[in-house]
């Protein structure tokens, strides 16, 4: 068997000592992953982004009057918070939706509009009108920063342990459940 016959072309040839080369032939001119319709995996199908401190997931929540939680929304870390707004309080009956300056744009306060709320929420500092809102009433937002405050003590959900979206968020609602029963 020499390098004359067809088998002798395809198999892998000794150049220059040790080093080993491919034939030409065998290389694919653009090499990628295949697109056979596979399912998308990866840190965004888990809700895991990038933000400034690195990689993250953040939890929306929506709580009642007395800060328990009702509902929970998870997105990476670099996903904007009014993306995740309308969905948040679909199927909800409220009077006034207290929410912080991220949640302020002009389609989640039409939507509370529609909902015949009263949105208080402070505008951000890149609109030409300031939109104004009742600060008595926004100093009740403190409900969801102590809610947040809660969940940090379970270290499991302040430093995200689990490797998947599902189970971190039934970790989180087991969590919830906890803080009703308290």
């Amino acid at each position: 068997m020499g390098q004359e016959g067809p088998v002798g072309e395809s198999f892998q040839r000794v150049v220059r000592g040790l080093r080993l080369r491919i034939p030409d032939h065998r290389r694919h001119h653009r090499p990628r992953a295949p697109t056979c319709g596979r399912r998308k995996r990866g840190s965004d199908a888990q809700k895991i982004g990038r933000s400034r401190g690195g990689l993250s997931t953040k939890i929306n929540v929506v709580v009642d009057a007395l800060g328990n939680p009702l509902r929970f929304i998870l997105t990476g870390g670099h996903v904007h918070d009014s993306k995740q707004a309308q969905a948040l309080i679909e199927g909800f009956d409220f009077d006034k939706l207290l929410a912080d300056k991220g949640y302020d744009s002009d389609r989640f306060r039409a939507a509370v509009d529609a909902a015949e709320a009263e949105a208080v929420i402070p505008s951000i500092a890149s609109r030409s009108q300031a939109i104004p809102y009742d600060k008595h009433v926004y100093k009740e937002r403190n409900l969801v920063e102590r809610f947040f405050c809660k969940i940090k003590h379970f270290r499991r959900i302040a430093t995200r342990y689990d490797k998947t979206a599902m189970s971190f968020l039934s970790m989180l609602s087991l969590v919830g459940a906890m803080i009703w029963l308290r």
